[in-house]
């Protein structure tokens, strides 16, 4: 079918149209999985091939034991042994069976130890956000950038706009650029929260009276969601997390207009008194 000059230009300005409203890529839970989801960071993939090596460790000896037992019921059943053994002990049976634990999570040790060091091994930050978890919303803050702070509030599910996740939107997202060294401090105002990003390989406690630390480097542009896994009280399953990265260019115009107090944290209009002093939002 051949289209016409008027009809081409039609579909490229559908196209063109489609393509302006798309939502930015999102990295989050989705419908019947089991395994982990899309990786948005190093540490993440770490942590995910750590986790298949020993799944498929767990795998082989399970295989193993079932193995045995029906080669044992099979061998040594009453109707093919029918004067049971005496035998009491096998001493090279036994120190097998002692050592060869010891072995395997010796093998699963050593790798789950080098990622424990590399996420607690910090390089040089090149932005630092203070997190802080309340009953039941989170408060974040840009030291570094002229006092930059907000809340970040579940959305209710009337307000979503389509291809917004339930349960897991944000009123204002925390904005990191990618490709940079991401500190965050995190403490609590009130009782333990978790600031759990799976997509990220990031869970740190939030506790009262204590700054702890975390990292991340985000490879590409998105929105990864996550969620307090604690249970910090009756909404604690509704305090969820959006951590949107943009390109470094971008994260300094988000930060002017932040500044300017024309945006709040998702990139959406925003009185100033939200972003100005973190209060407005709630």
């Amino acid at each position: 079918m051949v289209w016409g000059h008027g009809r081409l230009t039609w579909a490229a300005t559908v196209v063109a149209t489609l393509l302006a409203t798309t939502p930015a890529h999102a990295a989050g839970p989705e419908n019947w999985q089991i395994g982990f989801g899309e990786r948005g960071s190093h540490i993440a993939t770490l942590i995910a091939n750590l986790h298949d090596r020993v799944i498929l460790i767990g795998a082989v000896i399970v295989l193993i034991v079932l193995g045995l037992l029906v080669f044992i019921a099979w061998r040594y059943r009453a109707s093919r042994n029918p004067e049971a053994s005496r035998v009491a002990r096998m001493p090279l049976l036994e120190f097998a069976w002692t050592v060869l634990p010891i072995v395997i999570v010796g093998v699963i040790a050593v790798p789950s130890l080098a990622v424990l060091r590399h996420e607690a091994d910090i390089p040089p930050p090149e932005l630092t956000v203070k997190v802080t978890g309340f009953q039941w919303f989170w408060r974040y803050e840009y030291p570094d950038h002229d006092g930059v702070a907000f809340d970040s509030l579940m959305l209710p599910a009337e307000e979503l706009q389509p291809g917004q996740p339930r349960l897991l939107e944000v009123d204002s997202r925390v904005v990191v650029p990618t490709g940079q060294v991401i500190e965050f401090l995190v403490t609590s105002g009130d009782v333990v929260h978790s600031f759990f990003i799976p997509t990220l390989g990031v869970q740190m406690y939030a506790i009262p009276g204590r700054l702890n630390r975390t990292w991340v480097r985000i490879d590409r542009p998105g929105v990864y969601y996550g969620q307090c896994n604690q249970i910090c009280g009756l909404d604690h399953s509704f305090m969820p997390i959006a951590i949107e990265a943009r390109a470094p260019a971008e994260f300094e115009a988000w930060l002017a207009s932040t500044r300017a107090g024309t945006t709040d944290g998702a990139g959406l209009a925003a009185p100033p008194m939200a972003v100005a002093s973190g209060e407005g939002a709630r």
